[in-house]
């Protein structure tokens, strides 16, 4: 496998021209995302999970758009296609769209049309990016049901999303998303409000898809426990910038960003002994409104670590702490605070 990332995230921005002012939705992302390999984005709600990864296929809903920065797409054999320059509603993008890089939404039922049939839908999206015949099409169709475990994947191409479960729909946008073998797979959220034992289901069935597709998967979630589960590497969103990325195992044994140390704190564990009365712990106030942004470091307001006269003026460097781990964050810089740049978890 070529150590070439498939998509490449350069001083990403996303903004908002709203009459009460700039929204900067997301603000100035950098990460990488590699075939066979997971990405994990996690963060807490309003954090620019979701805006980062529409963003990725020009999706972003108006007024916003694609600023400034750079994102690379590279599939084997192909040119790299920058797509934040690309038009939303051109013809490149919506060659790219779908097809190389597909995506699965959180609620499918605000996803998939109430009233035409998942064969018709699914159908129509292969004629669109294949040029094949219809019978050929819906053959195509019935195998990716098939795949992702749909009993009767003929039959049910007659069906209507209303018909179905939720984990019967989340497994039709999986067929959807990938039915033209894409080379990027971006889950938003793809388990949130399914029950646990369909959430795991989920995860083993794209797990497997990835193994037999080698595709590299973007997973935006909140849940820290999937995480563990799925990931090769975590990026840590907050207020639309990334505020640490590195492998898996460096952002849970040796996490250095005050606000993923926050996250990591807030997990319930089993077998866990509290003090009778002791409350689990929780990150103190709420991510801050988009058009009250604070200065400095996007996290000082909430933070236990916080500098005055520094975190809530400057903005922090993103330092490299270890090989392949970033994170931005004053209080580990050596430049302010000597060599003692690691922290406990």
């Amino acid at each position: 496998m070529s150590d070439k990332p498939l998509l490449s995230i350069r001083d990403l921005q996303v903004q908002f021209a709203l009459r009460e002012g700039t929204i900067r939705a997301v603000d100035g992302v950098d990460l990488d995302a590699h075939s066979g390999k997971t990405l994990c984005i996690v963060g807490e709600s309003g954090s620019g999970k979701s805006m980062l990864a529409r963003s990725l296929l020009q999706i972003v809903a108006s007024p916003g758009r694609v600023t400034g920065g750079e994102i690379l797409f590279t599939r084997p054999g192909q040119p790299t296609v920058d797509i934040a320059r690309l038009d939303p509603t051109g013809k490149p993008i919506r060659a790219v769209r779908g097809r190389d890089i597909a995506m699965i939404f959180q609620e499918p039922m605000n996803s998939l049309s109430p009233i035409h049939s998942v064969g018709d839908q699914l159908v129509e999206k292969i004629l669109l990016h294949h040029r094949i015949g219809k019978a050929a099409a819906i053959d195509r169709a019935v195998n990716a049901l098939d795949k992702v475990g749909i009993p009767n994947p003929r039959q049910r191409l007659n069906s209507y999303p209303f018909e179905l479960s939720g984990g019967m729909r989340q497994r039709v946008m999986i067929a959807m998303a990938l039915a033209c073998e894409p080379a990027l797979l971006i889950a938003d959220e793809p388990t949130t409000a399914l029950d646990v034992t369909t959430q795991a289901n989920i995860l083993d069935l794209i797990a497997d898809l990835q193994r037999e597709l080698g595709m590299g998967v973007v997973f935006i979630t909140h849940d820290l426990g999937v995480v563990a589960e799925i990931a090769d590497e975590v990026a840590v969103v907050y207020l639309g910038r990334v505020v640490e990325r590195g492998p898996v195992e460096e952002i849970f044994y040796n996490p250095q960003h005050p606000y993923t140390l926050a996250l990591l704190s807030s997990i319930p564990k089993l077998g866990a002994r509290r003090a009778r009365g002791q409350r689990l712990r929780a990150i103190e106030g709420m991510v801050p409104h988009p058009l009250n942004r604070p200065k400095g470091c996007p996290f000082n307001t909430r933070c236990a670590e916080a500098r005055a006269g520094l975190c809530d003026q400057v903005d922090p460097r993103n330092l490299e702490l270890a090989p392949g781990h970033f994170a931005a964050c004053h209080m580990r810089d050596p430049a302010i605070v000597g060599d003692a740049v690691g922290v406990s978890a």
